[in-house]
Order: C-alpha cells, then sequence, then structure tokens
C-alpha cells in the first residue's frame, strides 16, 4: 500500500469531551497535522472524519488523546475505515441532535487564569466584566437545555454575539475559538442590584459597587452566581453573622468562608498539599480546613462554633472575584436557602423565598437552567473526600458496566441528589438539599425530569429507598415506570461500591443516623456481607430505644437516655447527675421512662449516628442539636488534639447475624467521666474504640476487603484510626472519594441495585 495514498477515518470519541474546547483542539490538531474532514458533537460525544497519509492520520490518532484539553477524559475511541474522497480543509461542523445519547454533560468550572487577567486588566476589553469565560471555564451544566453543547441549546442563546465577540468565536487562533457561552459587555449577561421589594437600585458596574457597599454596612446580600443563590455577609462582622444566623433560621450550623486569594486563605487555615490542590483546583469546591489562631482574631466568633472544622472557599467567578478584590476581606457565603431545602436559582423565587432574610439582591439576567450549589470536600486519611457533589464534579459520571437500560433513582428524602444510569454509565446529579416542604420537593421534580431530559431518556426502570414515607418513594410511584426500592443500607454499600470501583465480594460497614430497616427497626451500624448476587446483614451494633422516635435526632440527650436505659435498665432515668438526664423535668423523665419500659414511640436502633449523638450528649457537648450531626461533630472536635483515654472495645457476640455490645465501652466513659476525665480523651478513646470494633468484625468473618460507607465516615477520626486498624491487619480498606458517604450518594447504589438486583440471604 502506498503510504502517501490519501485514507479516511471515522473516530468517535465518548467522555468528557463537550464544553472542553475539544473541537477547537481537533481543528487545531487537523490543521498542524495536515488532515482534511470535519469535526462535531453528537450526542454520543465527538464525532470525527479525517482524511491524510497514514503518517499524518498516525500522528493525528497519536496526539488526539495525549494532548487533549486539560479538562477532556476520553473513555472510549471507535475508528472505522472509510473510503477516501479526496476533500481539503477543515472544519467545525454543525452538531448531529440525536433521540438520546450517552454524550457527558460538563460540571461548571471555576474562573481560569486567563480570564483572570483579562478582568483585571485595564486595557482590555473585558475589564472588570463579571461573566467573563472561555473554553476552559465558566457555566457548563447550570446553563445547558439539551445536549449536545451548543449556544443555541444553552440559556445563553438568548443574548446575540456582538461583531467582536462572533470574530473571537470564528478565530481559530482565539482561545474563545468555539466557546459556547462567549459573551462580553456589549452582547452578554448584566448586573442589577435589587432591594427587598425587587425595586432595581443599580445596574452593571454600579450594582457591584453598591453592592460591595451594603456589604462594609453589615448587610446582607443575596448573591446569584453560577449555579444559584448564595447569602453574603462580611465575615469578620459577628453583628452581620448573627443576623444572618436568626434570618436563615440557622443557629450554630457552620457557614462558609470565601477569601479573595489563596494568601488570604493560608492566614486563616492550616492548608496541606491536598488540601491546595483541592481549593485551587477548576472545580473550586468548599474545603474543610483545620484554622489557625489567626482566625479568631480575623473572623466572627459565630461563623463555625463548636466544629472542628472551617469551610473555606476561594472565588469561583469573576463576579465573586471582582467582588473580593474591591471588599479587600473575606465574606460568609452560604447557600441561598431556607432550611436546607434546594438552593435557589431564579431570582423571582429568591425575592418571594428570602424575603426578610437579604436586605437586597445582586442579580443578574442569565437563567440557570440546572441549578448547583457548591461542593464540600474533606482531606480524609490524605485523600480528597467529597461530602456535598455538585458544583465542578455533578454530574460528571461513574463508571459501571452493569448498568444498561436507562434508570432513574431518586435518592432519599435528606441531601438528596437524583442519578441517572445507561450505557455502562451513572451520573450523580447535584445535590439538592432535604425534601421537606411542598416547594422543596418542587424542585426536586424538576431537578429530577431535567436530569434525565439532558440525555433524552425515557427511564425503563425508576429506583428509591425502602422507606415508604419519603417524598422520593413517593414521586417515583408517579413516573409510570417499574418501581424498585433499594435497601437504604446496602444503597450506601453500593454506592461505594461503584466510587471504588469494586464489585465484590466485601464487607460493607454502613454506618449512619438512621435508615429503615424493614424488620421493624431502624437500622445505622450495619455491617453488610456482600457476594454478588447475594448480601446478608452479619452484624450490627446492639440496637437501643430512641424515645420520641425522629425526636431523638434533633435531641441527642433522647439517644443518651435510650443508651442509658440499655446499660442501667430503669435505674438510668434516675442518675440525675450526668447531663443529659439533668435537662428533663421529673415529669418528663416519669413519661419517658414509661415509653422506654413499654415501647411505645421508641424504636430500637442500631445507629452509629445515634450512639455518637448519646456519647456527645453524656459528655455534655450536645444536649440539643441545631442541625444533622450537630451532636456528632461535637465530638470529633473535643477529640481534636486529645490524648485518647483507654476505653474498651465494644464486645462481638452471637453468630448469624454478630452483635456489636458497645455498653462496656460506654460503661468505662461514664466510669472515666465521674473519676473527672475531661471529656477530650473520652471522645478521642470513644473513637478509637469503635474502630477497633470494626477490625475485630471484620477478623470475625474473615473479611480481606472492607468498604466504609455512610455518613459517619464523614468523621475523619473514626475515618483514620478504622483505615489504619484495618491495614495493621492486613485487610483492604475501600472508602468514598468521589460519590458522597452520606445520602447524597444513595441514587448511585440505588441504580446499581436497579442493574443488578441483590438478594438477600436469611439469617
Amino acid at each position: 500500500m502506498d503510504a502517501m495514498a490519501p485514507e479516511r477515518l471515522r473516530i468517535a470519541l465518548a467522555g468528557v469531551v463537550q464544553g472542553v474546547g475539544f473541537r477547537p483542539f481537533v481543528y487545531r490538531l487537523a490543521r498542524e497535522t495536515g488532515i482534511a474532514g470535519f469535526v462535531r458533537n453528537d450526542g454520543a460525544g465527538v464525532l470525527i472524519e479525517a482524511e491524510g497519509t497514514a503518517p499524518a492520520l498516525t500522528c493525528f490518532l497519536d496526539r488526539l488523546t495525549r494532548d487533549a484539553p486539560p479538562h477532556a477524559v476520553v473513555t472510549a475511541r471507535d475508528v472505522v475505515r472509510l473510503e477516501a474522497r479526496g476533500g481539503e480543509g477543515f472544519t467545525v461542523a454543525a452538531s448531529a441532535v440525536t433521540k438520546a445519547g450517552s454524550a457527558v454533560v460538563m460540571a461548571d468550572l471555576a474562573t481560569c487564569p486567563d480570564c483572570l487577567g483579562e478582568i483585571s486588566d485595564p486595557a482590555d476589553r473585558r475589564y472588570r466584566y463579571p461573566f467573563t469565560t472561555c473554553v476552559a471555564c465558566g457555566p457548563r451544566y447550570s446553563v445547558i437545555e439539551a445536549l449536545p453543547y451548543d449556544r443555541a441549546r444553552t440559556t445563553l442563546r438568548r443574548f446575540p454575539l456582538c461583531p467582536a465577540c462572533a470574530a473571537e468565536y470564528a478565530d481559530p487562533a482565539s482561545r474563545r475559538f468555539h466557546a459556547e457561552s462567549i459573551c462580553c459587555g456589549e452582547c452578554g449577561p448584566q448586573l442589577a442590584l435589587w432591594d427587598a421589594r425587587g425595586t432595581v437600585l443599580a445596574t452593571c458596574a454600579a450594582a457591584l459597587a453598591e453592592s460591595a457597599a451594603a456589604l462594609r454596612a453589615g448587610k446582607i446580600v443575596a448573591l446569584k452566581g453560577l449555579g444559584g443563590f448564595q447569602l453574603l455577609v462580611d465575615a469578620g462582622n459577628a453583628a452581620a453573622v448573627a443576623a444572618l444566623r436568626v434570618r436563615k433560621r440557622r443557629p450554630r450550623k457552620p457557614f462558609a468562608l470565601m477569601v479573595a486569594d489563596l494568601d488570604a486563605a493560608l492566614a486563616v487555615a492550616q492548608i496541606s498539599a491536598a488540601e491546595h490542590a483541592a481549593l485551587t483546583s477548576p472545580a473550586a469546591p468548599i474545603v474543610l480546613l483545620a484554622p489557625k489562631p489567626a482566625a479568631a482574631r480575623a473572623l466572627a466568633p459565630g461563623l463555625a462554633p463548636g466544629v472542628p472544622c472551617l469551610g473555606l472557599m476561594l472565588p469561583t467567578t469573576p463576579l465573586h472575584h471582582l467582588l473580593l478584590q474591591d471588599l479587600g476581606f473575606p465574606v460568609v457565603a452560604t447557600s441561598g436557602n431556607l432550611g436546607g431545602g434546594p438552593i435557589l436559582a431564579d431570582e423571582h423565587e429568591a425575592l418571594t423565598e428570602l424575603s426578610g432574610v437579604a436586605d437586597v439582591f445582586l442579580v443578574h439576567d442569565r437563567p440557570i437552567i440546572g441549578a448547583v450549589d457548591d461542593s464540600v470536600v474533606r482531606v480524609i486519611a490524605g485523600e480528597v473526600t467529597v461530602l456535598r457533589r455538585a458544583r465542578g464534579y455533578a454530574p460528571l459520571p461513574l463508571a459501571w458496566p452493569g448498568v444498561e437500560a436507562p434508570i432513574l433513582a431518586l435518592g432519599g428524602q435528606q441531601k438528596n441528589a437524583v442519578a441517572t444510569g445507561f450505557g455502562g454509565w451513572i451520573f450523580l446529579g447535584p445535590h439538592g438539599g432535604d425534601l421537606d416542604g411542598a416547594a422543596a420537593r418542587e424542585r426536586f421534580q424538576r431537578n429530577a425530569a431535567h436530569l434525565s431530559a439532558l440525555h433524552g431518556l425515557r427511564p425503563a426502570r425508576i429506583a428509591c429507598d425502602r422507606h415508604p414515607d419519603y417524598a422520593s418513594t413517593h414521586h417515583a410511584e408517579t413516573l409510570g415506570a417499574p418501581v424498585m426500592r433499594v435497601p437504604h443500607h446496602l444503597a450506601h454499600a453500593l454506592s461505594g461500591m461503584v466510587d471504588a470501583g469494586s464489585d465484590g465480594p466485601l464487607l460493607a460497614v454502613a454506618w449512619d443516623g438512621a435508615g429503615y430497616g424493614g424488620d421493624g427497626t431502624v437500622w445505622g451500624g450495619e455491617f453488610l456481607a456482600i457476594a454478588p448476587p447475594r448480601w446478608r446483614r452479619a452484624a450490627h451494633l446492639l440496637p437501643f430505644r430512641l424515645p420520641g422516635g425522629d425526636a431523638a435526632a434533633r435531641e441527642p440527650r433522647r439517644a443518651a437516655l435510650g443508651a442509658l436505659q440499655a446499660l442501667h435498665g430503669a435505674a438510668a432515668l434516675e442518675m440525675t447527675d450526668l447531663p443529659p438526664v439533668a435537662t428533663f423535668t421529673a415529669a418528663e423523665l416519669r413519661v419517658l421512662a414509661a415509653m422506654l419500659a413499654r415501647g411505645v414511640a421508641s424504636p430500637l436502633a442500631s445507629s452509629a449516628g445515634r450512639l455518637f449523638d448519646a456519647v456527645a450528649a453524656l459528655l455534655d457537648l450536645c444536649q440539643r442539636a441545631s442541625f444533622e450531626g450537630e451532636a456528632a461533630m461535637a465530638l470529633e472536635a473535643a477529640a481534636a488534639g486529645a490524648e485518647a483515654a483507654p476505653l474498651p472495645a465494644p464486645e462481638v457476640n452471637g453468630d448469624r447475624p454478630l452483635v456489636v455490645d458497645w455498653r462496656p465501652t460506654l460503661a468505662a466513659l461514664l466510669a472515666g467521666r465521674a473519676a473527672g476525665l475531661r471529656p477530650g480523651p473520652l471522645a478521642a478513646g470513644f473513637h478509637v474504640a469503635l474502630a477497633e470494633a470494626i477490625v475485630a468484625v471484620a477478623r470475625r468473618l474473615g473479611a480481606r476487603r472492607v468498604l466504609l460507607t455512610g455518613g459517619c465516615f464523614q468523621n475523619a477520626r473514626l475515618t483514620e484510626h478504622t483505615v489504619i486498624g484495618l491495614r495493621a491487619a492486613g485487610i483492604v480498606a475501600f472508602r468514598h472519594r468521589l460519590v458522597p458517604p452520606n445520602d447524597g450518594g444513595l441514587a448511585v447504589g440505588q441504580i446499581a441495585f436497579a442493574a443488578a438486583p441483590l438478594i438477600e440471604e436469611n439469617v
């Protein structure tokens, strides 16, 4: 064969290849290597027809993946030989719109250095323009209405390009060549500042200046950002932070902090190499960091009371960069919502729902089609763990070969996130918040419909939690497809297996606050032996009663009463020297004693989360919780820097299933308290004892691989002690990284189950 004779190839690429500058890259590469043909987006990814000599095509194919844009991830490449046509030149062709496809929706990306340089340069035409973007940064998921990704199928279609932007869009030498989000001050979105009634106070640059003035004056500003609203106040103004807490009805839950740059971050927090990488990544999440002593002097005391970490983030958009530069001080940047519900993305909805919360509203006219909150990550055992998967991460896919027919999974009640799965991939949507209230449920339904519609999917199956009272479960029954109800803790385990890329067999330690057990009890301290196609409950924590049921999740003192009763029987409620018992009146204790004795409104629970709550109450760290996880966070904070008091590990008894009896640990903890030990060493010892129990169960069951999953493993201290202990025992430890270990990852496990259901073994 003549090596110089032209050949033609059709190259289909799948993966993260839309919204990352891939077509411009292919165009330039083709020009450099002397290739003729075209490139276009389609429903599956990117399609290329390339014609040239054999050496040129070899070079083109080699560089196609080796030199791909930074955010691109090619997961599959299919090459087919075609008949040569003898054409000349290379073009970016119009996208092919297909009914359904597996193209990946790119996540929104934080401002790149080049765009940041432009908005800071007085000589640049985008100087101080707050919506500056290019192929490397800016909105993606939040503005995409349908695939393939083109401006005409985004909310930016209502902003026709000015001649200057149109010239950049068509210029192969420009980094905005085929940048679908391109805009400038002449043709793009604009700012406006509204008062609490929606009256326009200022526009454009004046709106930004007056917003900064409002923050300096201690006002609360609702800012419409990349994927929704944030509530901002001066982080050094104690009165302003206190006012935000009162108005948002958020008495103690930590607020996130936004600082202008890395130097400002280093001034208030200790930052490891892994934390630095996460903080400065294109995802730009909130990173949970250990505060420096200087933080107490520079920041309001009510920013993150009683917790071990400070949630810190850098500016994510040009708007945030400009505002923080103008202010010269850090701001609280918390989600624009109420009560943990979905983030608000529409300015008119925000005006109504944040009435009485925000003093002014800094809005813009670029519609947000896919609401997306700020992501939250924490470095645990030296690796980044996503705790809230949203901006920068969602809805990027996770590989799971068993998923074929389209599945929609609706997640749980708290920290809801929906997911779709098909063609070997699971697409986990962004964090949607809690589903309490009609408005939150309506936005959840919109989010679920939008995620399916992006790929043109009609789900063949719907997966949801087994709990009969979850709003997500109720919605599943209305969608007209077969419904699969997935056991809560099995979904946790399967989500971790997808994250780890493991199909088993393994032992999953699923510890959280509560989940529907299906046997009349509340689960939450589970050891699940998973060997597809079967699973069984191999062990669990000793159950104890929760007087008041769900009320015990809000009042750790109630969990403490249940744990004490399991340890001391009826005499427990007479121990008024113990802090949680002392908080109740004599009349209340009589009622609670009767409830516990008769099991009335006092379900049995094997919950690790409620056990953490009970210990926090017994150490007088938290009697009433104002947010989920507050008591456990206080217990972890108390343990920080303390030398662990020697406490016996829980005993492992029984057979099928094993029962992990924590009463000896609790008895020793109470004895230590009575002997005058401080809460810190006792809290530290409790963490160590539970980690030892996990290792003991794994060894007793002969497990070679153990997965740690559930909300309790957001606790870095518990996770790190457990991982160290498992490795010392020669056991491989898996844990979450990209999928949240909490209920925000349930939908991933639900899809894995719906794709290949597991059979529960009777024990």
